[in-house]
């Protein structure tokens, strides 16, 4: 339940705390006094949107808190230990507005986004406004209400859910089978191009010892002769350098006078020697590896033309064509992929249609067992709010069962007679604005009744009516405020008689400074505030004893 509520700086409010206790709290107060202010600022802590235009002029920022105990709301407990915000039985929702229009959401401290607010809010409260009426003439309300009444309201979540996603199923399917053809052209495209470099089977640095092995072979005899010639001059001609280098070296050891430059030119003329040796070594290799064959030639030349001619025809470098090939087979696993999901599409979109059918099925039955029992009680409650030939119905209008739909397998609408003389419709065509609010009344202490929020909010839902029947909504809310809290805005001396607990909201201070304030009224005080709703201007000693009567108080 709301156990505190804490306002700074917010419209005409310069600070308001207010301990709010079970039962039934009602709230009364001149027009204009700012009974709303409460109610809006509490709105603000569950999640609304605000304006910077509610700042109280001259302050930096308005300042709402609102401190609930939950220690009787599991779900609150399980919602907030989800999220690491759980810490003891009470839970404290603080919205902070600035002057500039920024706007800051807190639970138990920590920052948090509007959108959990709003979650945990419906957890803690439920607000129904003399505007309620106004929502309940929309079909997508009254099915809400229905559910709410019904505990179906999860389940209807999971209908959706299991609607929209065979929808996408079918609407993904129907893209990739629209594509299906050009896919299946592009599929054999890539087979045949993959084909073509799997009969190339090109190894890798295939094509740079190809082409190193055609230069070789095309140019072997002028190889040869370039070798031999060298290597004769090398080593095996007549005259060759290797020879004359070891007429040189014996002349100078066969020198009967030695010196250190001679010692040191013979050492040099060795060395030369030596690597002319290795020179001729190589050269001998090149000979020796170096081989006249036309035929090779003709199998090289044949198999590099087959790879340029591929490559051309890919438009790419021959060295490129691995990694074409390598692109062309991840291309084929993707639309390989792609039939793989069309059909793993088409599996989940048969289990989310069983879901849906089964869970849709199993709403409407629950749907149509709430429908009877919500119809009696709402019928029970307009007899005593003096409409007792009034019968309402919730009629579920069989959908097409040929595709799910996001609600369920039927469309719901309210529909009502006012007397026995006349035909059931809907209730924008049937009911007056009286009568509307009275069926908003009755719809919301019924839904209200089998509601696990713990705390229930009625603003100003008695306007229009009064007397007798007026006496019957306060009765019908202070035996609401047994099972929650309850509180409730009005202007009726009949509903305020009713409140286990009475506050009063009026304006004080002066042209220059005007503020709203919330006193908890005692005994005699709340006696006078029934008097000033029952009287005029002057509160005589008859409206007095009357307001005692109302409120059970004997002299």
């Amino acid at each position: 339940m709301l156990s505190n509520l804490n306002i700074s700086n917010y419209a005409i409010a310069e600070r308001l705390d207010i301990e709010l206790n079970p039962g039934m709290t009602v709230l009364t107060g001149e027009t204009g006094a700012g009974k709303s202010i409460m109610l809006d600022a509490l709105g603000l802590a569950l999640g609304d949107r605000a304006d910077s235009n509610i700042v109280r002029i001259g302050a930096d920022r308005a300042d709402i808190h609102a401190l609930f105990d939950i220690s009787g709301i599991p779900a609150a407990h399980a919602w907030l230990q989800q999220r690491d915000l759980d810490d003891s039985d009470e839970c404290m929702l603080r919205r902070v507005i600035s002057a500039d229009g920024r706007s800051r959401a807190y639970i138990n401290g920590q920052p948090a986004t509007l959108q959990d607010v709003r979650e945990l809010g419906k957890l803690l409260i439920d607000i129904h406004s003399q505007h309620a009426h106004q929502s309940l003439l929309q079909k997508p309300y009254q099915r809400e209400l229905l559910d709410a009444y019904a505990g179906t309201t999860k389940l209807a979540k999971q209908v959706s859910e299991h609607c929209h996603q065979y929808q996408h199923c079918v609407k993904t399917l129907a893209a990739l089978e629209t594509n299906l053809a050009e896919q299946n052209a592009q599929e054999q495209l890539l087979r045949y191009q993959l084909e073509e470099l799997h009969r190339l089977d090109l190894k890798a640095g295939e094509v740079e010892e190809l082409e190193n092995l055609q230069k070789q072979l095309a140019n072997a005899e002028q190889i040869l002769a370039a070798n031999h010639h060298s290597l004769n001059l090398c080593r095996d001609g007549e005259v060759n350098a290797m020879g004359i280098l070891h007429q040189a070296i014996s002349s100078l050891q066969s020198s009967q006078h030695s010196s250190l430059a001679q010692d040191n030119a013979a050492q040099l003329i060795e060395s030369a020697r030596i690597q002319i040796e290795e020179a001729a070594g190589e050269l001998q290799h090149v000979i020796d590896s170096t081989e006249l064959d036309p035929a090779r030639l003709i199998e090289t030349e044949a198999r590099l033309d087959a790879i340029y001619q591929t490559a051309r025809k890919h438009r790419i470098q021959a060295d490129e064509l691995a990694a074409l090939q390598a692109s062309l087979e991840t291309q084929l696993e993707e639309l390989d992929a792609s039939d793989e999901k069309i059909d793993q599409l088409r599996s989940e979109q048969d289990q989310a249609l069983k879901a849906y059918q089964s869970a849709s099925v199993s709403l409407s039955k629950k749907r149509a067992k709430a429908a009877k029992l919500m119809k009696q009680g709402i019928e029970e409650q307009l007899q005593a709010l003096a409409m007792k030939h009034c019968e309402i119905e919730f009629a579920m209008h069989p959908l097409s069962s040929n595709e799910p739909h996001s609600h369920g397998q039927e469309d719901i609408e309210i529909l009502i007679s006012t007397n026995p003389a006349s035909a059931k419709g809907p209730l924008n065509k049937i009911a007056s604005g009286g009568e509307l609010s009275r069926i908003s009344l009755a719809i919301q202490v019924i839904t209200a009744k089998v509601a696990a929020i713990p705390t229930v909010i009625f603003d100003e839902i008695d306007v229009g009516i009064g007397g007798a029947t007026a006496e019957i909504v306060g009765q019908l809310l202070k035996s609401l405020g047994q099972r929650s809290q309850v509180l409730c805005v009005t202007h009726q001396a009949q509903v305020a008689s009713q409140g286990d607990h009475h506050i009063r909201v009026q304006k004080v201070g002066n042209k220059t400074k005007l503020t709203t304030s919330l006193e908890p009224l005692e005994a005699n005080q709340k006696i006078e505030e029934i008097a000033r709703m029952l009287g005029g201007i002057a509160i005589t000693e008859n409206t007095l004893a009357h307001a005692r009567e109302m409120l059970g108080i004997r002299h």
